[in-house]
C-alpha cells in the first residue's frame, strides 16, 4: 500500500463523522429563541417552559428573543436568513403557515426556508365574547352578528393571523358580518376583550383561561373538534350550531432550512424528552396547552399538511393577500 493511500485512510479516520460532530457540538454556545409574537402569548408561553427545560439539559442557554411585528413576518424572516446551525430557533405557531398565503411579498418560503423540529403543543381556541354582549351561545351570537351586519367587532394577532382567519372562517360558515380589529399578537387582542374596546374574539384557552375563570369575558364554545380538557363543559363551535367548524392551532419549533440532520435529531430528542417530565406536562397543562408526542417526520409532515388546509379555510373565508 503506498504512501499516499495509507495517508488518506489515516485523515479518514481522523475526521468526525456529520453525526458524531453534531452530536458532541451542539449546542457550542446560547441559543436564540426567536419567538415573533410579544411575550405572555401562547407561543411565548410554551417556549419559555420547554426552553427553559432545554438549557439544563443541554448544558447551554436558549434564550427567548421575542420580535413582534408583521403578524410575525418580522421575527421569521430573521430565522429564515440565520446561519443553519442549531443556534438560531423559532417557536411559532399555525400563524406561520399562513402568512405566506395571506401577504403578496413575503421575504421567505413558508416551507422551503425552514425545517419542522418539534410540536410543542396544540392551542385549541375559544369564542368569546364581553359581557356586555348580550349572547350566551353560539347560536345567540350568530342571530346577533346578523341582526347588527358589520357592527360586532372582534380582534385578532394581526392581518392574515389565526385568530383572523378563525373568525373570518367563523363568519363565511355562519353567513355573518363582522369588524375586524388588528393587534401586534395575542395578548393585546385579548387585553382589548378584556377591556371592551372590542366585543368578541377566538383566542387560544392558554392565554384566555384566567379571564373566562375570572368572569372577565364569556365563552361560548371551542374551535377544535373536540372539547377541551381544561373547559370540558363549553360544547364545540360545531357543536353549538356551526355544523363542521374545525379550527385547531399549534406551537412548534423551527429551525432554518439546510440545519444538519444531527443537530436537528438532538433538539427533537431533546424537545420530546422535556415534553415527557411531569413538571413540563404540568406547566403546559395549567395554560391549556395539550402536548403533541410527533416525531420529527410527523411533525413535517403536518406542516405541510395544515399549510393545504390553511389554505382551503383563507380559500373559504374569502380573505384576500394584503
Amino acid at each position: 500500500m503506498s504512501t499516499f493511500i495509507r495517508t488518506l485512510m489515516a485523515m479518514a479516520v481522523a475526521i468526525p463523522t456529520g453525526s458524531t460532530f453534531g452530536q458532541t457540538a451542539y449546542p457550542a454556545r446560547t441559543v436564540r429563541v426567536v419567538v415573533p409574537f410579544p411575550p405572555g402569548g401562547t407561543n411565548d408561553l410554551a417556549g419559555r417552559i420547554v426552553m427553559r427545560e432545554l438549557a439544563d439539559t443541554m448544558g447551554q442557554p436558549f434564550v427567548i428573543d421575542n420580535r413582534a411585528g408583521a403578524s410575525g413576518i418580522i421575527g421569521a424572516e430573521i430565522v429564515a436568513k440565520a446561519p443553519p446551525d442549531g443556534h438560531t430557533l423559532m417557536v411559532s405557531s399555525t400563524s406561520h403557515l399562513t402568512n405566506g398565503m395571506m401577504f403578496k411579498k413575503v421575504p421567505y418560503d413558508t416551507l422551503k426556508d425552514f425545517t419542522s423540529v418539534a410540536l410543542l403543543a396544540a392551542t385549541p381556541g375559544v369564542l368569546m365574547v364581553h359581557p356586555s354582549l348580550p349572547a350566551r351561545s353560539v347560536k345567540e351570537f350568530v342571530a346577533l352578528a346578523k341582526a347588527r351586519p358589520g357592527q360586532i367587532s372582534y380582534s385578532s394577532n394581526g392581518e392574515g393571523g389565526t385568530l383572523h382567519l378563525s373568525m373570518s372562517y367563523l363568519g363565511s360558515m355562519a353567513n355573518i358580518q363582522m369588524a375586524h380589529v388588528p393587534y401586534k399578537g395575542g395578548t393585546p387582542a385579548t387585553t382589548a376583550l378584556v377591556s371592551g374596546e372590542v366585543q368578541s374574539l377566538m383566542g387560544a384557552i392558554s392565554t384566555n383561561l384566567s379571564f373566562i375563570k375570572a368572569g372577565r369575558v364569556r365563552p361560548l364554545a371551542v374551535s377544535s373538534a373536540r372539547r377541551s380538557t381544561a373547559l370540558p363543559e363549553l360544547p364545540t363551535i360545531s357543536e353549538a350550531g356551526v355544523k363542521g367548524f374545525d379550527v385547531d392551532p399549534w406551537v412548534g419549533v423551527f429551525a432554518p432550512a439546510a440545519t444538519p440532520r444531527p443537530v436537528i435529531e438532538r433538539l427533537h430528542a431533546a424537545i420530546k424528552a422535556a415534553l415527557q417530565k411531569s413538571d413540563v406536562r404540568r406547566q403546559l397543562d395549567a395554560q391549556a396547552l395539550e402536548v403533541w408526542l410527533l416525531s420529527q417526520e410527523e411533525f413535517a409532515a403536518k406542516t405541510k399538511a395544515d399549510y393545504a388546509k390553511w389554505g382551503k379555510i383563507i380559500q373559504l373565508a374569502g380573505v384576500r393577500p394584503e
